[in-house]
């Protein structure tokens, strides 16, 4: 039975622009399309769990930060904060929510000098891009927030502009939304082969027999990247990582916000709500992961994130866990950041894909990066080509220091 609002065949069997993945990444791309006035053409988005369950998506922490080591990252999360603050005006329906963004800022805890000497470069960065980063000494952070324990910690940095938690979900469900209210058409399918003739895609074809003929395929189909691009012959290093996220109260809780706090043993934690909190972290060991392993690992908890946040904010020594889960990151082994635009040899074949726990926060710069590239054959608002797949061919790594 297909889910409402989703087909399970295409209206048409030609389409200008096929995406593959509706969660937010192709979402965004399929409506900065219709926003684009120099695109008239017609696109499909292939959603193969149109539930969304089990996306990427659906398991995000949603948060924004412009706290990165590449300015072409802080822009791209500064175009976010626009862009998620004047979401209405932005798709112009009355009807849009207003969404806050809860400016908690990330803290970063550095234990070590050399971890110290990369939040000061980063800093750098940071400025001469229009951020507010700050550098804190141990005890000027406890002058902030009283309730860390700080014996071990030599500087901290935090910026408190457009950097914290927003509504990922409303905005995820306006961009889809408002791209079928424009003429986009949604199906719930898998694609299991993708034909190609000349040099170009030509076709996808789904689970169920339908091929349907496009002019050109986006890849925005989050930790299953690898597989997508493998139907044309192309090696993406992208793969499922496992991320858990636990939401807990506290017997005592603070008094003030916890901003995302990023300790030096990799858990984080922030404020979540009135009276709740956030933690999460990888698993102990981090490998690829089937595509629907999301199983919860409890030792996790108990032996590592418990530990820890008790032991940086004391008053959560008493605390209860009252929802947990675990998602997946689309991860690029090579170097964490995204990989974009169109394949070098196959040239109507675009990537969207290895965001590695950024993509929420990136969907809008990318969608509407993708957008420009699908319509002008380059990229116009944000030069977005450093993300290009050829320094995957080259195997040149677009360094990010500061990924979590």
């Amino acid at each position: 039975m297909a889910v409402a609002g989703f087909a399970t065949t295409p209206e048409h069997a030609n389409y200008d622009v096929v995406i593959i993945g509706g969660a937010i990444m192709g979402s965004s791309t399929a409506w900065f399309l219709t926003e684009n006035p120099d695109f008239n053409g017609s696109i499909l988005v292939i959603e193969r769990d149109p539930t969304y369950q089990w996306c990427s998506t659906a398991h995000t922490n949603s948060c924004i930060r412009q706290q990165f080591s590449n300015e072409l990252n802080v822009k791209i999360s500064q175009f976010a904060a626009h862009f998620i603050k004047n979401l209405r005006e932005f798709m112009g329906d009355e009807r849009v929510p207003d969404i806050l963004l809860q400016n908690y800022g990330y803290l970063y805890l550095a234990d070590s000098n050399s971890f110290a000497d990369v939040l000061r470069e980063n800093q750098k960065v940071q400025l001469a891009a229009g951020a507010e980063t700050e550098l804190l000494t141990s005890d000027e952070i406890a002058s902030r927030y009283p309730f860390y324990q700080l014996e071990d910690i030599v500087l901290g940095s935090i910026n408190r502009k457009d950097e914290g938690y927003w509504d990922g979900g409303t905005v995820f469900e306006w961009f889809r939304r408002s791209a079928r209210n424009r003429g986009v058409e949604y199906i719930d399918g898998e694609v299991v082969s993708i034909g190609q003739e000349g040099g170009r895609v030509t076709s996808v074809t789904l689970s169920n027999g339908t091929e349907i003929a496009c002019g050109a395929v986006v890849n925005a189909s989050g930790p299953r990247a690898a597989r997508t691009a493998s139907m044309v012959g192309i090696d993406v290093p992208v793969e499922p990582r496992k991320r858990f996220t636990w939401i807990f109260t506290a017997e005592q809780p603070l008094d003030q916000d916890l901003p995302l706090t990023i300790d030096p043993s990799g858990v984080h934690m922030r404020q979540d709500g009135p009276q709740t909190y956030l933690a999460g972290c990888p698993p102990e060991v981090d490998p690829a992961v089937e595509f629907d392993d999301f199983a919860m690992d409890q030792n996790r908890w108990m032996d590592h994130v418990w530990p820890i946040i008790a032991t940086r904010i004391p008053q959560f020594e008493a605390i209860r866990v009252i929802s947990e889960w675990a998602g997946h990151y689309a991860f690029n082994t090579l170097d964490q950041n995204a990989i974009l635009g169109s394949h070098p040899e196959i040239e109507n074949f675009f990537f969207q894909n290895g965001f590695s726990g950024h993509g929420l926060q990136q969907s809008p710069a990318m969608g509407r990066g993708t957008a420009e590239m699908l319509t002008y054959g380059e990229y116009r608002s944000l030069d977005l080509s450093p993300f290009s797949f050829e320094r995957i061919l080259k195997n040149k790594p677009l360094i990010e220091k500061a990924v979590i």
